[in-house]
């Protein structure tokens, strides 16, 4: 059995989920980092069990024709599949999604999954970044060692500059007590928004010091909030039709600027016209509102994060009424669908009716022709899901961050009566192993 510390050469037999690839010695699993099927590596084993054991690439003995050069840290985060050729890298992650599909929904996928290229530099509209001492930037895998962002191409070179402007400021206004930074950008980058979390008070004056650094149109702290906390989205979705969301820089949201479009287009080309449409965890109204503006869909929208939904609500606003936007987790939503069901012939769904007594909802009979769920990366809990199949929706679209969440989930919609249709993925984080999976489920 192998041990920590042992260097071994491996054939490399295909991927993981994760990042890393799957090579066995003697019938042990052995995932590998910083390889690629196909290849033939010297590893250094990092840890193991019985079963499986962790190792890294040390030196490539056969390298695969899709090796590339790295011109930085390959470990730093949101780098891991940067020595693979991009288009590579796509095949990959179609594989993986087939993978999971069948070893954990153990279903096979209607035809194999094309996913959505993105350009690899300056997609990321959203960033989480580390302050450790007079250092800013991404954790390295799996440690707390901060490593430089501009070398990784993710952010655009004005938000970096943005960003490093920032810091000078705190050492010059001797702000302290800073350890991450929440950044958020428009398209465009006309905006762009910074959310300090800080352990020591700061004055005013200061804080205003650091709103006005060259780049920044807000920032928000515990102490307070100076110039626009918001950024706006003016998103083209063709043929004339454009839809402009505000988001909070704290809100979630869909972080590649590129492929934005192409995935609320193709999300709500699912949704027939002039449908009735719940939207779950809708954040800010992403697909909500699209829908409502390109298919005409009368939309109930349902987020339970106070920030996101206060955001959804001035955006439901602005539709004009087509979305009622509601500030509640999905599972407190769906709660009276499940207590009220009387029987499995019976058709439910969502009709709002304000409760004069309380702020909340009350769930009607009425059945909603679509939904549409884009949950965290741990998936739908088990009340959610129970309580979305009990609407018995005509059609059921999943949007996932993690195919391994919605391969588990995927059995047990099709074992509740549905069919998988059709599945897409959108490479939202190029030359990580992450990719955004859209799935149509429809009722039997």
């Amino acid at each position: 059995m192998l041990t920590s510390g042992h260097t071994i050469s491996l054939a490399i037999e295909k991927p993981a989920a994760g990042g890393r690839m799957i090579a066995r010695v003697d019938g042990q699993v052995v995932l590998v980092s910083g390889a690629i099927p196909g290849e033939r590596v010297t590893a250094r084993v990092e840890k193991a069990s019985k079963s499986v054991a962790y190792a890294e690439t040390v030196a490539v003995e056969e390298a695969s024709p899709d090796r590339r050069a790295v011109s930085g840290d390959p470990l730093c985060g949101g780098c891991l599949y940067s020595h693979i050729a991009y288009a590579r890298q796509l095949e990959i992650k179609s594989q993986v999604i087939a993978d999971a599909f069948t070893r954990i929904g153990r279903m096979t996928l209607p035809s194999p999954i094309a996913v959505a290229a993105s350009p690899e530099d300056g997609y990321r509209m959203r960033a989480r970044l580390h302050v450790r001492g007079s250092r800013l930037g991404f954790f390295r895998e799996g440690t707390h060692d901060v490593c430089d962002a501009r070398q990784t191409r993710q952010l655009l070179p004005a938000s970096v500059d943005a960003l490093e402007g920032l810091m000078a400021n705190m050492r010059a206004l001797g702000v302290e007590g800073i350890h991450e930074i929440e950044l958020a950008e428009n398209l465009d980058a006309s905006d762009r928004a910074v959310a300090l979390d800080m352990t020591a008070a700061a004055d005013a004056r200061a804080l205003e010091g650091l709103a006005s650094t060259a780049g920044l149109t807000g920032l928000a702290t515990p102490y307070g909030v100076h110039g626009r906390v918001h950024v706006v989205d003016r998103l083209d979705l063709g043929e004339g039709r454009t839809v402009e969301l505000r988001r909070h820089v704290l809100a979630f949201f869909q972080g590649n600027r590129h492929l934005l479009a192409p995935l609320v287009t193709h999300v709500v080309g699912q949704v027939p016209e002039e449908s009735d449409l719940l939207d779950l965890y809708a954040g800010v109204g992403l697909f909500s509102i699209a829908a409502a503006v390109v298919r005409r869909a009368r939309v109930t929208a349902v987020e339970g994060d106070r920030i996101a939904a206060a955001d959804l609500e001035a955006n439901a606003t602005a539709a004009g009424g087509a979305v009622v936007p509601i500030h509640q987790s999905v599972e407190e939503f769906l709660g009276p669908a499940k207590a009220g069901r009387h029987g499995e012939d019976e058709v439910r769904g969502v009709r709002l009716q304000a409760d004069p007594e309380s702020r909340g909802v009350q769930l009607q009979l009425d059945r909603p022709r679509i939904v549409i769920v884009d949950p965290p990366r741990t998936g739908m809990s088990r009340e959610a899901l129970d309580g979305a199949l009990a609407l018995r929706a005509s059609r059921l679209i999943y949007v996932s961050c993690d195919v391994a969440t919605l391969a588990r989930d995927a059995r047990r919609i099709v074992d509740t009566g549905y069919a998988l249709t059709r599945a897409d993925a959108f490479d939202m984080f190029p030359n990580t192993p992450h990719v955004e999976t859209v799935v149509t489920f429809d009722r039997i």
